[in-house]
């Protein structure tokens, strides 16, 4: 999704003409373009910027237009490294909304999924965005299934309140008649799927018309701390494709990189505090043919070790059913291109609930990548579990640091976005 932007490079010169008179920006909005001011009609003393974030992707944009909304006094710059918005794990998803019934009651992964959910429903609402409700089947084959479905019902009722109810394999049939499940069906009705590269043009726009700046092929390449650990703001060196350099000054720091925030985390912290992220690549095959038709998305039960939820059926808003992802641990996020030699295990996968798919149907489709944090021993046999981190990183002043920011991280950006603007400014 190409999108236009104010280069940083004559932003810095821009901001160096004048304190008193800010200089006027032209940026395009969603369909057209408009002239607005690059800040506020209050001047910042010391810094050019009064929030930078880093990664424009879906929960950088929910982010920044957040904050540039809801601070109209300020301004925001969001800095992405690629030429365009949205290009890495936000665009190469199952674009799956999803219902927060996986994880433990007292995560970030809950609480922000239910909350992220409730927000983008309301959100597609709002402005038209692509959606629909479709549901989710989580289906059993096996006891060990059975029993995993038990505990996912016990804990969406008796402890999250989530929607989550029983379909008889009588019912089933009828509704869904490609599907099999042998032991038991459980559906999920407040799952749904979205058009994600809608929402995070939505995103660009509110922010856009805020009064935000987004700088594309803007690489961070070194952070500086002001002042006592960021006391007095923050010095951000940027290259653009050509290895020109320009240099800015923010009071506030987000690090929202995705695939890219352990570097940036990096780039601050003393050595001994270095992360490491490990990336679970997703291979996604699509089904273009007609038949069996399916209209609720489809999921195994989770199993111990895997390290994901499965090798799903999901479907575009018009009706094209694709398959994944399966887990695919590599040593780089530029890995993806689609491992064509993981088709026989993702037929073998979905013919354990869909036994009439014509396997000559199946192609490669796409890949994605989930940044994954935690022990390397632990992550590459996809055990224990590793909660989002956001946080307010301590020792240092206006720093909201995010990582490990996968699945359910579409779901979840708007509550995120909330939850930095809590960090940041304290508010409830």
């Amino acid at each position: 999704m190409p999108v236009r932007n104010a280069p940083l490079r004559p932003l810095i010169k821009a901001l160096s003409l004048s304190s008193t008179s800010p200089p006027l920006l032209t940026s395009p909005s969603i369909t057209s373009f408009t002239t607005r001011r690059l800040f506020s009609e209050t001047p910042r003393q010391n810094a050019d910027f009064t929030h930078a974030i880093i990664g424009g992707g879906v929960v950088g944009l929910a982010i920044a237009q957040s904050l540039a909304r809801n601070h109209p006094s300020s301004s925001t710059l969001l800095l992405e490294r690629h030429g365009a918005i949205g290009t890495e794990t936000s665009s190469r998803n199952s674009e799956v909304i999803h219902a927060g019934i996986y994880y433990g009651a007292n995560s970030l992964k809950t609480s922000l999924c239910l909350r992220g959910k409730e927000l983008l429903y309301s959100l597609c609402k709002q402005h038209s965005i692509p959606h629909r409700r479709t549901g989710k089947w989580i289906v059993a084959q096996n006891d060990p299934q059975l029993a995993a479905l038990e505990q996912i019902h016990d804990f969406c009722t008796n402890q999250l309140h989530v929607p989550i109810h029983w379909v008889s394999l009588d019912s089933a049939k009828k509704r869904e008649p490609a599907v099999r499940a042998e032991k038991a069906i459980l559906e999920s009705p407040t799952t749904g799927i979205i058009d994600s590269h809608a929402l995070m043009l939505t995103l660009l726009g509110l922010f856009e018309e805020a009064g935000g700046t987004l700088a594309l092929s803007s690489n961070v390449q070194s952070i500086t701390p002001l002042g006592d650990k960021g006391s007095s703001g923050w010095s951000l060196t940027v290259s653009d494709p050509s290895g020109e350099t320009s240099t800015i000054t923010t009071d506030t720091l987000i690090n929202a990189a995705g695939l890219g925030a352990v570097q940036i985390n990096n780039l601050i912290v003393p050595e001994s505090k270095h992360k490491t992220l490990y990336y679970a690549k997703g291979n996604y095959f699509s089904y273009p043919s007609p038949t069996p038709k399916v209209s609720t998305l489809i999921y195994p039960a989770p199993e111990p070790g895997h390290g994901g939820l499965g090798t799903h059926l999901t479907m575009d808003l018009a009706g094209r059913i694709k398959f994944g992802p399966d887990v695919e641990w590599v040593d780089s996020p530029d890995d993806l291109a689609v491992n064509q030699s993981r088709l026989s295990q993702t037929i073998s996968e979905v013919k354990k609930y869909l036994p009439n798919l014509d396997e000559t149907q199946l192609v490669p489709d796409y890949a994605g990548i989930r940044p994954k944090l935690g022990k390397a021993s632990a992550v590459a046999q996809g055990k224990g579990f590793v909660d989002f981190y956001i946080e307010k990183e301590q020792g240092y002043q206006g720093w909201v640091n995010l990582l490990g920011i996968e699945s359910p991280g579409l779901t979840s950006c708007l509550a995120i976005a909330e939850r930095v603007e809590k960090l940041l400014y304290g508010r409830p």
